[in-house]
């Protein structure tokens, strides 16, 4: 634990600081607070980071901190309710730290019955006893707060339901707006309570209708998913540009691009062969060819602006929202088969152990050779002779590594169309064996949770949801983009320019704390005070081997990590166990890979289109808005993916189906179909007539007579009462004829006996209150 040196302050000098603070206080603020040196900012720095593991302090958005559980000092919230009394209430209109998030905050009016429901103000917040005050410097806005929701009626009256799993009331409908009952509809709401009403301001269409599902997050998370019609000009124009003089030509290198088979954009693609160089023996080249977006979209154009404003584009099963206007992301920038595309050539020397020996980076033009899908590459390599030993092997004919498959080919010939295949994807096979061995000795985190992938036919109804095959294929590509990635990273440290880090930190001890106390449950033992590595959790899972509860604990381990994201400081990649990692791969469709290309652009004299100053100069705080934008991704991605889940098994309500519990609460627990997806419901008042008490650090609910025990992980059988796709939400219930569900044991110990009593319904709770 870092110990603070002479002049720096303490943590309860730090703690009171960002208490009394006017402002908020981030490290800048903090260091100036108390007069630090250039020096003693380092300290401060490891010092921060020592009270966030502890558990002492958080982050907020823009990097200020404040004490954990608690809220910045100065924030947007938004009033979410009024009560009888008259009372306001707000909460954070945006909460993105780590920890819980803080109950309501009553808000000090200076004049009464000024802010009504929806409202947002900024504010000046104060913990007060055991609550907190939020004191009103500004009325941002008189807008209402917008709920996405579903029409019924009951009696004459319209009501709305949201279609948010997470909300729970309905409201009075004061102004259809049009629509009917059925219609999925975006409302404001208005009023104090008990008159809160809604007013419709769009009507979106039927709810249930295919491609409907992906418009609800949408629109529920305030994606953008139309360009205005300057970018989409502009977009039009620049895919006319010429390459460009100067470009190193590489269309006759057999170049391929390896995607998904539903793939919409193709930004990279690979090649290689081996090594001539004596300096090199054994040894690989390799390509690794990029959309060269950077030539199309210019800083500070409509484009650049519209992709900044989205930062990453989003994927639903049935449609994309680019970052880019289509024209320039399924088109002019997208690598397609036997057109000519402008690329950022990332070339590789690699060693035969998978050691990056050199990098450069070129503007070029290629010529795709073929565009293949995951398994179409991997049929080409299953189907070839079966693989032989390349030349050192040990004596007696044993393989020094016995994955290495193909023996060094020739350099490979053009490939005219589509040609021999297999002479292209042999050598990048075998380079990859090389990449492979050094992934492998630098022991990245190792979690094999496979990702559901949703099939829509062309009318976009449900054909399947199933785990997604994980293939060599996969793999490959995946070790090809990471050396390129860190081949980005260390060029431009080498020319000591900017660059947007894809950081990923340790966990923190508090995650690991309870880890720890999780993985007592399974009797796996799990040391605090070692020094934690990716390969730490991988030996645990080695450990457990191929017990029932393997995929549970790998759950865990991935709750247990940080959240990756953007900045321009380099706290390395701790997933790939990588000191150094950026994001160059993707540019269609990430904005921080296209500041990297950028980046490159400028500090290597690539022509025009490089990083302009004040980006260079303002890294960190688009890195946090990109962070966030890839957040909002992420959730909108989640939730259709489980509203196509839902609406899947809406037709198989009433059956009785095999789940697996993923959490497990004071109120019930919830289970997914095995398989399939999708989390739903067990209440704790279904379960039967006895009591549960709860552990939260077992994360169990055990039966008080009958001993029953349900843990996360545990497989059993239980009824589908319901599956909401509107919400997304699932609901199970016990099978007939069954007091209990029978839940397997799951290798865990007995729960420990609790003498408290006294808990509401039928819950003990045992374990710390969170």
């Amino acid at each position: 634990m870092y110990k603070p040196k002479a002049g720096l302050p303490t943590r309860e000098q730090i703690l009171d600081f960002i208490a009394t603070s006017d402002v908020p206080a981030g490290k800048r603020e903090i260091a100036k607070g108390f007069g630090l040196s250039a020096q003693d900012k380092i300290g401060l720095k490891a010092l921060l980071k020592d009270m966030a593991d502890e558990g002492l302090i958080d982050s907020a958005p823009g990097r200020a901190f404040h004490k954990m559980g608690g809220i910045p000092k100065v924030t947007v919230l938004r009033i979410a309710d009024v009560d009888d009394g008259g009372n306001v209430w707000a909460v954070p209109e945006r909460w993105e730290a780590e920890g819980v998030p803080p109950p309501r905050l009553r808000v000090r009016e200076r004049k009464r019955g000024a802010l009504g429901v929806g409202e947002r103000i900024l504010a000046r917040t104060e913990e007060a006893g055991n609550g907190w005050i939020a004191h009103p410097m500004k009325v941002l806005a008189p807008a209402s707060e917008q709920v996405l929701g579903v029409l019924r009626e009951e009696a004459g009256r319209l009501w709305l339901t949201g279609v948010d799993k997470r909300e729970r009331r309905e409201f009075a409908v004061a102004d259809a707006g049009g629509a009917a009952p059925g219609d999925l509809v975006l409302a404001e709401l208005g009023g104090k309570p008990p008159k809160i009403a809604a007013r419709v301001v769009q009507k979106l269409g039927d709810p249930f209708a295919a491609r409907s599902f992906s418009l609800i997050a949408i629109h529920k998370l305030g994606i953008p998913d139309v360009f205005s019609q300057e970018a989409l000009e502009e977009a039009e124009r620049v895919s006319k540009l010429p390459l460009g003089e100067g470009r190193e030509d590489l269309r006759d290198l057999p170049i391929v691009a390896i995607d998904p088979e539903d793939a919409r954009d193709h930004d990279d693609a690979v090649w290689a062969e081996a090594d001539d160089d004596p300096t090199n023996a054994g040894g690989w080249k390799a390509i690794v060819a990029i959309a060269d977006v950077s030539f199309y979209v210019r800083p500070k154009s409509e484009v650049d602006r519209e992709a900044r404003r989205r930062g990453n584009s989003v994927y639903f099963p049935d449609r994309v929202v680019p970052m880019l206007p289509e024209i320039l992301s399924a088109e002019v920038c997208s690598l397609k088969e036997g057109a000519d595309r402008a690329a950022l050539a990332c070339h590789l020397r690699i060693g035969k152990d998978g050691s990056l020996k050199s990098w450069r980076f070129t503007r070029a033009v290629v010529r795709i050779a073929a565009n293949l899908a995951y398994e179409e590459a991997q049929a080409i390599i299953d189907a070839s002779s079966p693989p032989v030993l390349r030349e050192g092997a040990g004596e007696g004919g044993a393989a020094l590594d016995p994955v290495i498959s193909q023996p060094a080919p020739p350099p490979t010939p053009p490939v005219d169309g589509r040609g021999d295949m297999l002479g292209v994807l042999q050598p990048l096979w075998a380079c990859w064996h090389a990449l492979a061995k050094a992934r492998d000795a630098r022991a990245p985190l190792d979690l094999d949770l496979p990702e559901r992938r949703v099939v829509l036919d062309e009318q976009g109804r449900i054909m399947s949801v199933s785990p997604r095959e994980r293939l060599d294929a996969h793999r490959l590509i995946e070790d090809y983009m990471i050396a390129a990635n860190v081949a980005a990273a260390k060029a431009l440290e080498a020319k000591k320019a900017p660059v947007m880090y894809r950081i990923h930190e340790p966990p923190s001890r508090e995650k690991l704390a309870a880890l720890k106390e999780y993985l007592e449950t399974f009797d796996v033992p799990f040391a605090l005070g070692q020094v934690v590595r990716p390969a730490t959790f991988n030996h645990i899972i080695e450990r457990i081997g191929e017990a029932d509860f393997r995929p549970q604990v790998m759950e865990q381990i991935l709750r247990t990590q940080t959240q990756a994201y953007y900045a321009p400081g380099n706290h390395g990649h701790f997933g790939l166990s990588l000191g150094s990692y950026a994001h160059f791969t993707s540019p269609i469709r990430r904005y921080a890979d296209l500041l990297v290309h950028r980046s490159l652009v400028s500090a290597y004299g690539l022509g025009e289109g490089g990083l302009p100053a004040d980006d260079a100069a303002n890294m960190e705080s688009v890195g946090e808005i990109i962070s966030r934008l890839e957040r909002r991704a992420m959730e909108a991605e989640r939730d259709t993916t489980d509203r196509y889940v839902a609406a899947f098994l809406s037709e198989r309500v009433g059956q009785v189906m095999d789940v697996r519990i993923t959490g497990v609460t004071n109120f019930g627990f919830f289970a997914t179909v095995e398989g399939i997806g999708g989390d739903g419901l067990m209440p704790v008042r279904d379960l039967g007539g006895e009591y549960f008490r709860f552990d939260e650090g077992a994360r169990t609910l055990t039966g008080e007579h009958s001993g029953d025990v349900f843990a996360q992980g545990q497989t059993l059988e239980l009824r589908l009462a319901e599956a909401n796709p509107v919400s997304g939400a699932l609901r199970f219930e016990m099978p007939e004829g069954k007091g209990a569900a029978q839940p397997s044991r799951g290798g865990r110990k007995p729960v420990r006996e609790i003498k408290r009593r006294g808990r509401p319904a039928n819950i003990r709770h045992q374990g710390k209150r969170r």
